[in-house]
């Protein structure tokens, strides 16, 4: 059966809460790419190098990989709405405030504020949307994947239109767009019930004791250093006007929406989840070497085409996350996101000050490198991950096509 289908299995036919945590989680996604097209503009506004201006994730996301600590220790306190409505708050505020900035120190500051919200938001969202959707766990995945895929081709495309007129703007639209889900938020979902036990800040850190978490977590960092070398250093390289870089990584946010929610769930049905996993790590690593060693428009091409590979590792990653290990999701996502996102920070540092060290190509060297390893992790962590991969494999060829996961 099409996920897609609006019966009772389908993702279309949710509650109203859902769509409007989705809806807000799509505006979060937005933030994430918002200031790819507009890195430059921000560099010459600020007079700023490249390495300064990429301290933008790198704050952003240190951040908020320190604060999934504590996203189980506050929602298993006050609840999942009012941490969402927590995190929408947050990055109302530093969003707003990003746009008034008058130095790179102050942008990167309102950013990592920004970050804290985020985290905050996204790892609640996730349960909330599991909790909450109709269809099981596979329709509340693919509705977030969705989100997730969405925002990451409106958010360049928001970033290009307004930042075209001034790089403050694209800042201005955010906090505006999740104040709007604030409301929504406010208007439609209601509180959900807490968890019988109270998270510690230390359960994420616990719950990486258990090897095929450990495994897809380390795996994953890796993964996502090349990932955010293409987000944050490739506009550097491409030089492009805030329009057509914006219209670039649309075109990257809808291959990588469409591949991470049609094409990866028929691709681990016919495959198996850790081939389809390992084979596109390995094809991202060409991807990203002819991205950092080719002419002008094989940069653009093989940019575009990337996003195509990250959809897909995107949803067998959060998969595999989700249920690998028997810790509670909120808490084995907390673990796993904590140690990815540090490589999200690192990775728009380093692939700047590496080129500052060597040349353009070699940052583009290293990000194939680490999706290479992404892949060798796999493979030697297969024992490991293999339960939770026949899970997978077993549930997506179930007749309804809806997959569910054990708590």
């Amino acid at each position: 059966m099409d996920p897609f289908d609006a019966g009772a299995g389908g993702i279309l036919r949710q509650p109203r809460a859902v769509w409007a945590t989705a809806g807000a989680s799509v505006v979060a996604f937005m933030g994430i790419g918002l200031v790819d097209p507009i890195l430059p503009s921000i560099a010459q506004g600020l007079d700023a190098t490249a390495s300064q201006v990429s301290l933008l994730f790198t704050s952003y996301f240190l951040i908020t990989a320190v604060a999934m600590l504590l996203t189980g220790f506050v929602s298993s306190r006050i609840g999942g709405r009012r941490t969402l409505l927590l995190g929408l708050a947050f990055v109302v505020v530093f969003a707003g405030l990003a746009g008034t900035s008058g130095s790179v120190a102050q942008l990167v500051g309102f950013r990592a504020g920004w970050g804290l919200g985020n985290a905050l938001f996204v790892s609640t969202a996730l349960a909330v949307i599991v909790g909450a959707a109709a269809g099981g766990s596979a329709a509340a995945i693919l509705l977030y994947e969705s989100a997730l895929g969405l925002g990451m081709a409106c958010g360049p495309l928001l970033g290009a239109l307004l930042g075209n007129v001034s790089w403050r703007y694209p800042f201005f639209g955010t906090a505006t767009l999740m104040a709007i889900g604030f409301l929504c938020i406010t208007a439609f979902l209601k509180e959900q019930p807490k968890p019988a036990r109270k998270t510690s800040v230390l359960d994420p850190i616990r719950a990486l004791g258990h090897g095929g978490l450990a495994s897809a977590a380390v795996s994953a960092f890796f993964y996502n250093y090349t990932f955010f070398t293409v987000l944050a250093f490739t506009p550097f390289v491409l030089d492009m006007t805030p329009y057509r870089s914006g219209a670039v990584f649309f075109a990257w946010g809808l291959l990588l929406a469409v591949f991470s929610v049609i094409v990866a769930p028929r691709m681990q049905r016919r495959f198996g989840s850790l081939k389809v996993l390992g084979g596109s790590l390995v094809l991202l690593a060409v991807d990203v070497l002819v991205l950092g060693y080719g002419n002008h428009t094989a940069a653009v091409v093989c940019t575009i085409l990337s996003g195509a590979f990250i959809g897909v590792n995107n949803t067998v990653y959060t998969e595999l996350a989700l249920g690998v290990s028997d810790a509670p999701r909120p808490v084995a996502s907390a673990g796993y996101n904590f140690v990815r996102w540090f490589a999200a920070a690192a990775a728009p540092y380093f692939a700047p000050k590496i080129e500052e060290w060597t040349d353009i190509h070699i940052p583009f060297a290293v990000a194939a490198v680490t999706a290479v390893l992404g892949a060798v992790v796999v493979v030697v962590r297969r024992k490991a991950l293999t339960h939770e991969a026949e899970e997978l494999e077993t549930a997506h060829a179930t007749e309804d096509g809806v997959t569910v996961f054990a708590n």
